[in-house]
């Protein structure tokens, strides 16, 4: 007991710092490119550049005597800023929260002369989630045909002062707060203790703990250094693969059964793909291990100090070939020594360990990795493709249309989940659905226009808010789950057979396969004698005017039915209000969350009509469905609503039909 209640708080602890790095990967990772294209026009065109350009790297003076200002000063100062801040303030308040919180960051950027990245990803959020505040005072009080005035002005208004409250005072808060971050890493560059740092980046790394360094501080300072010396050693503190290629390497030659044969394949997507949490698990199957990657990152800081090298931009991901990219003109030496000698330490290390144990390492793949997940608090959506797919479940909606735009989301839109929009892309051409687009992106960036997502189950509840109309799948791993034969068989079917019914979220744990269509789901089974669906569950006429009065009435049927408590209704209101059951069609399926299971004593579904309509968030319902559903019972009659409500001239049948008995008829026999 003991142990537990001292447990707890350190997971909590390592979580939240977790979500704080990963909210500040989203402000940065979206824009890379602009990084990227920063690094490069600095590489090329600064005075100490491949092909110096004045005009453009803002050295020396023009024909009249003024100094040039060039594009790599206003890129750095006001670009790069002005993007992270609009990002962070689209990730709170959508495109309305990164409009003011980009207003917000000009004050920060005009009241210093360093790069306000810090400040940018400071006041982006706060502009966006001040904003946020602001509009629900006045919401549902402004008189119509004011809201475009009311909207744009309280916008402006509070943007304008913001900046004002950056210009004067978080700006010099922040350029204070810089230059003592950058003494204090001059500090140690200067006394040679910067290899030190590896101590906690290392193991850090493999608790996902890393984000909120690197992006909140290593990033910014690595920026200012690369302004004022054109390159800086800090992108390369967290991004080197050298040491996690040493540890796989020691496994290839002195490693045994599963973790040997498999070292070769991680090496490589390590390596060359730059997702380094790949390599997490086999330090884990021998925690000691940690030892090599912090030995190789000493070391290969140690070579960059030495050498004088660096990047001139950060290195995301950290493969060899980003890295490479971003070398300053006179590091390349430098640099791949530093990732050499960092994989030889690291190697080195590695293969003492493994050859001088008893154990060598064969431990279950999918056991360390589950250790892994367990230290992170989260499930790892790259190490498990060395292991296969684990018990994941697949949520999402009913679709009504035809397959012909999945994504696949992560928090960062690259690295696992654009080599898992790879495979699946060519799976689907070779079945011979070329016409399918499949993309990948962050989670930040979703919009609800597509018809399936694809994501880590642990990113799953993120994703759906933001996509309330697609078919969600949720996976353990991006490269080779089972899952993408499914979404094979749900295109093939959606484009051919006809639309796919898919329900399997907060209400009910439904196989996969049930969940593919009428033609795959199981027929409802009697409980207790009664169906899914009966006549006195069925109600031709609505007494509701809006949203939550329809969940109640649908609820009130599935209290009479004797399926749910009345904790259940509550818990359908809870659901609507973190992600709409709109399902298009005129159709939306309340029910409830996922936590409200053990509130289901038998399935059951209520069908309700509204002739007039009713307004639901926005959209028009005229038929609410309350499911609550136990071991899959339901399916059958959700495949049949999918269908029926793809089908026009089905869906004026119900409009026009005057018995309960049509209604039940064209739903088909769904209680045999």
């Amino acid at each position: 007991m003991a142990t537990e209640t001292v447990a707890k708080p350190r997971t909590s602890l390592r979580v939240g710092v977790q979500k704080f790095g990963t909210f500040l990967s989203g402000m940065i990772m979206p824009n890379i490119g602009a990084f990227i294209a920063w690094g490069l026009i600095t590489a090329l065109f600064i005075k100490v550049g491949w092909i110096p350009v004045a005009e453009l790297g803002g050295f020396g003076t023009n024909a009249e005597g003024v100094p040039n200002v060039g594009i790599v000063g206003p890129m750095v100062k006001y670009l790069l800023p002005i993007l992270i801040a609009y990002t962070g303030g689209r990730m709170v308040y959508d495109v309305r929260g990164g409009v003011v919180g980009a207003i917000a960051t000009m004050g920060v950027i005009a009241g210093t002369d360093s790069p306000m990245f810090i400040g940018a990803m400071i006041m982006g959020p706060l502009g966006g989630w001040t904003m946020k505040q602001l509009d629900r005072l006045w919401d549902g009080k402004i008189r119509p045909g004011f809201e475009m005035l009311v909207n744009n002005f309280s916008a402006g208004i509070w943007g304008a002062a913001l900046a004002l409250g950056g210009f004067y005072g978080l700006s010099w808060v922040v350029k204070r707060f810089t230059e003592g971050a950058g003494t204090v890493v001059e500090f140690l560059v200067n006394n040679g203790l910067l290899p030190l740092t590896s101590i906690f980046i290392e193991p850090a790394k493999v608790l996902f703990l890393n984000n909120a360094i690197n992006h909140g501080v290593l990033t910014p300072l690595g920026i200012q250094q690369s302004l004022d010396h054109g390159k800086s050693i800090l992108f390369l503190l967290e991004a080197n693969p050298g040491p996690g290629l040493g540890i796989l390497l020691a496994y290839m030659f002195f490693g045994r059964g599963a973790a040997r044969a498999s070292a070769p394949g991680a090496a490589i997507i390590q390596f060359f793909g730059g997702i380094h949490e790949i390599y997490f698990p086999y330090v884990l199957m021998k925690p000691i291990l940690i030892l090599a990657a912090i030995g190789g990152g000493m070391t290969g800081i140690a070579t960059l100090a030495i050498t004088n090298s660096g990047l001139v931009a950060p290195a995301a991901p950290g493969s060899i070939i980003a890295v490479i990219a971003q070398t300053s003109r006179d590091s390349y030496v430098g640099v791949i020594l530093a990732v050499v000698l960092a994989a030889t330490v690291s190697f080195l290390i590695a293969s003492l360990i493994l050859r001088t144990s008893k154990d060598k390492g064969e431990d279950d793949l999918s056991e360390a990795t589950s250790r892994m997940e367990a230290m992170k608090g989260k499930k790892s959506s790259v190490s498990s493709a060395l292991v296969g797919d684990r018990a994941s479940d697949r949520s999402g909606t009913v679709l009504t249309r035809p397959v012909q735009n999945i994504v696949f989301a992560c928090d960062a839109g690259m690295g696992s989940s654009a080599m898992g929009a790879s495979v699946l892309r060519n799976k689907i051409k070779a079945a011979g659905f070329p016409e399918v687009k499949v993309t990948n992106s962050a989670i930040a960036n979703l919009s609800d226009s597509y018809d399936v997502v694809v994501t880590h189950e642990d990113l799953t509840e993120r994703a759906q808010p933001r996509t309330a109309s697609a078919v969600h799948y949720s996976v353990d791993n991006f490269m080779n789950s089972p899952k993408y034969d499914e979404i094979v068989e749900l295109v093939k079917t959606s484009n051919t057979e006809g639309p796919a019914a898919a329900y399997a979220d907060g209400a009910v744990e439904a196989t996969a396969a049930a969940t593919h269509g009428a033609h795959a789901a199981e027929p409802a089974a009697a409980v207790g004698g009664k169906g899914v669906l009966l006549p006195e569950s069925v109600v031709l006429n609505g007494m509701a005017h809006d949203r939550d009065a329809a969940i109640d009435e649908a609820g009130q049927l599935l209290l009479d039915r004797g399926a749910v408590d009345v904790s259940y209704v509550h818990a359908m209101h809870e659901r609507e209000e973190s992600v709409s059951t709109y399902m298009g069609s005129f159709l939306a399926i309340p029910h409830g969350t996922n936590d409200a299971k053990e509130h289901i004593r038998h399935s059951a579904v209520s069908i309700i009509r509204y002739p007039e309509g009713i307004d639901w968030g926005g959209k028009q319902v005229k038929f609410v469905v309350g499911v609550a559903g136990l071991n899959n019972e339901h399916l059958h009659i959700l495949s049949s609503i999918a269908k029926i409500f793809t089908n026009k001239a089905q869906v004026a049948q119900l409009e026009e039909a005057t018995t309960v008995e049509e209604v039940l008829e064209l739903f088909g026999k769904v209680n045999a």
